[in-house]
């Protein structure tokens, strides 16, 4: 009886260590995820402002104005 629960001990084992594996999988793909997003934002800002500057110095305005906005307007903790 003990060899069986030595059993269901070592594959509760690898279940765990299977889990954690693909926590760390996702994280990784979550961070390549975001990196990626990063840098094609930042090539299309460029694109934007070789092809159109007045085009891309509004964008930046709007955001810029969004910014502000709402960091006077969020509530002091």
């Amino acid at each position: 009886m003990e060899r069986v629960l030595q059993y269901w001990d070592d594959l509760d084992d690898i279940v765990g260590v299977l889990y954690l594996k693909a926590d760390y999988m996702r994280s990784l793909a979550l961070f390549a995820l975001a990196t990626a997003a990063i840098c094609l934002l930042q090539l299309g800002g460029i694109l934007i402002a070789l092809a159109k500057p007045p085009l891309a110095m509004a964008i930046v305005t709007i955001l810029l104005v969004t910014l502000l906005y709402s960091t006077a307007t969020k509530p002091l903790k």
